[in-house]
């Protein structure tokens, strides 16, 4: 299968294509009390592609980067709560500001986005939790998507937040598993229990030297675990105080609330992008998405390229 890209020259890249500056950025009010930052890059007449983050709450760095600008017209947002979007969820002060926040309030997001910017159809990219709100987005609004491209796949299963929060990934990097488990030691964490839950309490803790830490380590943990190398950069800057307050209260929220689904929602209904040409990238040593999801993805969806 080859993906339809119109009759521009979109040509295979091996490197992240030279930094860019957006030609356009607006705050785009969704409802709810929430803006969100949109950017669009590279060639207004271009094919439109959005770009989908990772997180919940990651908002992005070098987005821009993964596109031909000549040949795409790159849409790329900060989902609700993170990166430039308002309000933020670092300055929360109870979870109940969480509660619009939702996988079906981002799927309605990307909607009005897309009616906003006049388009009728565009390619969806996403990567991690960026996979998940693609295929929850494709499969809700399959007419919209003229491809998928999802990478490191993600469906918000309960055997995959195991894997990676309380028995799997621990078992690969014990020292820094311990680092992430230290939080939960100093209020005397049953272990034996769910890890996910535990860490709720702490986010949203009134305390900022209960908070501040909690998110600190679990943001660390999965900056540490991210990359086949090992990456200090990486590393600091999943570790700002920030950006891990939002990072870890969203994920977490999403994460307890098992994404809004039911369990293997995304996988069972796969068979709605059979029509939708679709390329699916998996690294084997992936430690926060392993490689079994992708391979069920694409069990799910023959038609797909893994």
């Amino acid at each position: 299968m080859t993906l339809a890209t119109s009759e521009l020259d979109i040509t295979p890249h091996r490197d992240l294509y030279p930094p860019i500056e957006p030609y356009d950025t607006q705050m785009v009010d969704v409802g709810d009390g929430q803006q969100l930052y949109v950017e669009q890059c590279g060639n207004p007449e271009g094919k439109p592609v959005v770009f989908l983050h990772g997180g919940p709450g990651g908002g992005g760095t070098e987005r821009r980067r993964f596109f031909n600008p000549d040949a795409y017209r790159i849409i790329i947002l900060d989902q609700r709560g993170c990166g430039l979007s308002t309000p933020h969820i670092a300055q929360a002060h109870t979870p109940r500001e969480m509660a619009t926040n939702t996988t079906w309030k981002l799927v309605e997001d990307l909607e009005k986005i897309r009616e906003l910017l006049g388009i009728e159809r565009w390619e969806v990219f996403g990567g991690s939790w960026g996979s998940c709100l693609s295929l929850a987005y494709a499969e809700t609004h399959p007419e919209r998507v003229t491809e998928l491209v999802l990478r490191g796949i993600f469906t918000m299963r309960e055997q995959e937040l195991d894997w990676y929060y309380n028995f799997g990934a621990s078992e690969v990097f014990p020292e820094l598993w311990n680092k992430f488990c230290e939080p939960l030691r100093r209020v005397g964490h049953d272990f034996s229990r769910d890890n996910i839950a535990a860490y709720y309490d702490l986010l949203w803790d009134d305390d900022p030297d209960v908070h501040g830490p909690a998110a600190v380590a679990w943001t660390t943990w999965e900056g540490a675990t991210t990359s086949l190398s090992f990456d200090r950069s990486h590393i600091e800057e999943f570790s700002d105080p920030n950006f891990a307050l939002a990072f870890a209260r969203i994920e977490n929220h999403y994460f307890v609330n098992h994404g809004f689904m039911v369990e293997g929602q995304l996988l069972r209904d796969a068979h709605k992008l059979a029509d939708i040409p679709t390329v699916i990238v998996q690294g084997r040593y992936d430690m926060c998405c392993p490689d079994v999801t992708a391979v069920d993805l694409s069990r799910a969806l023959p038609s797909a390229d893994l």
